[in-house]
């Protein structure tokens, strides 16, 4: 190996390395973000499957999902499954995003342990296009078994955290904090492979953006009834109200 080259190139000797003063090569099969601003500041140019990514939300509902929407949509032709999320999902906002109804799974779990237990099955399996957990608490060596088990296959793993979980070390090769603004959200890098920044970078979105669905009869979201679910989803979305 031309000794020379790999000074100029460190991934050269191998891929997770990478020079401080630019961005990474992502490892992994990425999914095109959506939004050009933020895809030029990811390793890969998008979101990276088969590694865990936390999103640090400083509140539920101030914009995370219309952030995900676009990637969503991409990998909805297998199961978008949503773990213990703060608010009920809406079939008619999923369909918006390109996700169908009966493509989403809301699963909801009795302890912890349940939910942690869940999410590695799911990641295991290779059948989801995307798990999207949200935990408050978790320990890191949870996180470790996360990422463990998302390499294992090609599913989008996002795990929401509240934003003072930056402080904490992690695992996850990505984290992302997210904090609302006029028309928009600010994200900030907190962890990348790349180029450390203190400065955010802001991405407008529009509430009303998107292909409004046609009217359903009977919207529905799936809820997988398994040994660790404590709840079904009973209720009919009648409404097109985003998650967020």
């Amino acid at each position: 190996m031309n000794t020379h080259a790999a000074t100029l190139n460190p991934e050269a000797l191998h891929p997770a390395l990478w020079r401080a003063s630019q961005l990474g090569r992502s490892t992994t099969k990425c999914v095109e973000t959506g939004y050009t601003a933020l895809s030029n500041q990811l390793p890969g140019g998008g979101w990276p499957t088969g590694s865990l990514t936390e999103l640090l939300t400083q509140q539920p509902g101030i914009g995370e999902m219309r952030l995900l929407a676009p990637a969503l949509g991409k990998v909805a032709k297998r199961k978008i499954v949503m773990l213990e999320p703060p608010h009920p999902p809406q079939a008619l906002a999923l369909a918006a995003m390109g996700v169908a109804p009966d493509q989403a799974l809301w699963l909801r779990a009795k302890t912890t342990a349940d939910t942690l237990w869940a999410a590695e099955q799911v990641l295991r399996s290779g059948a989801c296009g995307a798990l999207l957990l949200w935990q408050t608490h978790v320990r890191q060596e949870s996180l470790r078994r996360l990422h463990l088990a998302a390499q294992a296959g090609e599913t989008l793993c996002f795990v929401f955290r509240p934003v003072a979980a930056a402080q904490d070390a992690s695992v996850a090769p990505l984290r992302l904090a997210l904090r609302p603004a006029a028309g928009g959200l600010d994200i900030g890098f907190v962890k990348r492979r790349g180029p450390s920044t203190d400065q955010t970078l802001f991405l407008p979105m529009s509430i009303g953006s998107g292909t409004r669905p046609m009217p359903q009869r009977h919207p529905a979201i799936h809820s997988a009834q398994t040994q660790l679910a404590s709840e079904h989803v009973a209720e009919k979305a009648q409404k097109s109200v985003l998650l967020n």
